[in-house]
């Protein structure tokens, strides 16, 4: 229990500052909400506090052994083929079973079949997640299996446009960021911590990291894929986001559906892990015990959270976005700075990532400075989305400047910066991002450049958060391999300089 008020206590912090920058921008003439709108936010910022801290009670308890314990004892079975086989299974069809997807296809389901975008983003999760895999176990560097999928991303998005669907460009980026979700990512971290850790090797911290990143090129690369294939105009329709007063029987209605999505995503999960429980792992019942325990945690943690974000942070967010626009254009994107900056806090899964960072690498990359070079890289993300709903312009202006240079820094900085950005980059983009940030665009968007704009301006901001963060951390690297020559030189020229007479010889 004082583990639990603790988790929740660092979900306040992390939730506090979003609510508060709401309310105050609800007490100048910028923005007003009503009195249903704000105590329905409000009401909605506490459960999300409640949901995060549950959520993290359960990654810690149930999801991070699960997938340590999994990784392990796959590997340690040295049976590559069944390795790969329960891989390609669990990224496909946890995948397929990930809220945030469902929501996506939806969307552009009058362009493209739901189901076929579903399981086309599952197969490319499948598939990369083999990738990485076989990476782990042959020691391959990430930064030039990156550096070469992401050539292809470029080459295929080339194809895209010719064929004339630019306008499905900033969609297929955002579900890179979107199949990422908060269910799918504290696993499959953990995942790579056991595989990485069996394996073992002078490499088994950067080894550890790496996964996410691949996992987020494999969906992009399938919608794509999807693009070339399109005819027709991808339309969007922008939903109802309006809080209304029958507001008890649509909560009902969504915790329902809630429970049914969080329910399905988390079975698959389970059902893996007894089957390998069964078969090879044999943990002790005290152990399944504490795992069972931290599922019901992460299930609740999550209703609740996934809940809270779709009842009162969608409607606030779209309705923000449109009063900001409203305003001014230079208000708009130093908001959307700031609230890039505090959002990020809130992503259940960031704090997942930065203890498992923090642990990995023995402190020497501290949580506080992973939260502030994410924190800096969202806000800059949010930014630059905004700046380019106000001036109408493709997302590849910063998308190939944006990968090349982050690819570029990979050569750079220690392997272990480039594998925890490119994961950085997955998780930021997690259900708050789609939930608040997502509304605010398509707020902004509708007003400034029409409904018609949306899928072409307003879409691409999840992409932002989760590319930005990747030359944010990096930047961390590469300061920090600076600051060591400037310390062994300053060292060295000590040394070079000392009197003679001070240097004792052994003979």
């Amino acid at each position: 229990m004082t583990e639990l008020v603790k988790k929740i206590k660092e979900a306040f912090l992390s939730v506090f500052p979003v609510t508060a920058i709401v309310c105050l921008l609800n007490l100048t003439p910028l923005v007003h909400f009503t009195g249903l709108e704000i105590g329905v936010f409000l009401i909605s910022s506490v459960f999300l506090i409640l949901g995060i801290g549950l959520f993290s009670m359960g990654a810690d308890m149930a999801m991070s052994p699960m997938g340590e314990h999994m990784g392990a004892g796959l590997t340690k079975s040295k049976k590559i083929l069944l390795l790969i086989a329960v891989c390609f299974l669990m990224g496909l069809l946890i995948t397929v079973a990930e809220p945030d997807l469902t929501v996506l296809a939806n969307q552009v389901s009058e362009v493209i079949n739901g189901t076929v975008l579903i399981i086309a983003v599952g197969v490319g999760v499948g598939i990369f997640l083999v990738l990485s895999v076989i990476k782990m176990v042959f020691h391959k560097p990430l930064s030039s299996i990156l550096l070469y999928f992401y050539m292809i991303l470029f080459a295929i998005s080339a194809i895209v446009i010719a064929t004339g669907n630019g306008n499905f460009l900033p969609l297929a980026f955002d579900s890179g960021g979107v199949t990422t979700g908060p269910i799918t990512v504290p696993f499959i971290m953990a995942l790579g911590v056991g595989i990485a850790a069996t394996i073992g090797g002078k490499d088994v911290s950067e080894n550890s990291f790496g996964l996410i990143a691949m996992c987020s090129v494999g969906p992009i690369l399938s919608v794509l894929l999807l693009g070339t294939t399109v005819e027709g105009d991808i339309t969007y329709h922008v939903p109802d986001y309006a809080i209304e007063s029958g507001l008890g029987m649509a909560l009902v209605t969504k915790i329902l559906h809630t429970l049914k999505e969080v329910g399905l995503a988390l079975g698959l999960i389970v059902v893996f892990f007894t089957v390998l429980q069964i078969t090879l792992l044999k943990l002790p019942s005290k152990k399944l015990m504490q795992i069972a325990v931290g599922i019901l945690y992460t299930f609740f943690g999550l209703v609740i959270f996934l809940t809270a974000v779709s009842v009162g942070f969608m409607p606030i967010g779209y309705k923000l976005g449109v009063e900001l626009a409203g305003n001014n254009s230079a208000l708009l994107v130093g908001g959307g700075f700031l609230l890039g900056m505090v959002v990020v806090l809130a992503e259940p899964a960031v704090h997942v990532l930065n203890k498992q960072v923090e642990d990995i690498t023995d402190g020497s990359v501290s949580k506080r400075s992973m939260m502030i070079a994410l924190s800096v890289g969202v806000g800059v993300s949010i930014a630059l989305s905004m700046l380019r709903i106000v001036f109408d312009f493709s997302i590849l202006y910063y998308v190939i400047p944006g990968y090349l240079l982050s690819l570029g820094l990979s050569f750079f900085v220690p392997g272990i910066y480039t594998a925890i950005a490119f994961d950085s980059g997955g998780v930021a983009s997690g259900p708050l991002t789609s939930g608040f940030i997502l509304p605010l665009a398509v707020g902004s968007c509708c007003v400034l450049q029409g409904e018609a704009n949306v899928m072409a301006d307003a879409f691409g901001v999840v992409a932002m958060v989760a590319m930005t963060p990747l030359i944010t951390i990096q930047l961390l690297g590469f300061r920090a391999v600076v600051h060591k020559k400037v310390r062994d030189r300053i060292a060295m020229k000590r040394i070079l300089s000392a009197d003679d007479e001070q240097i004792i010889r052994f003979m």
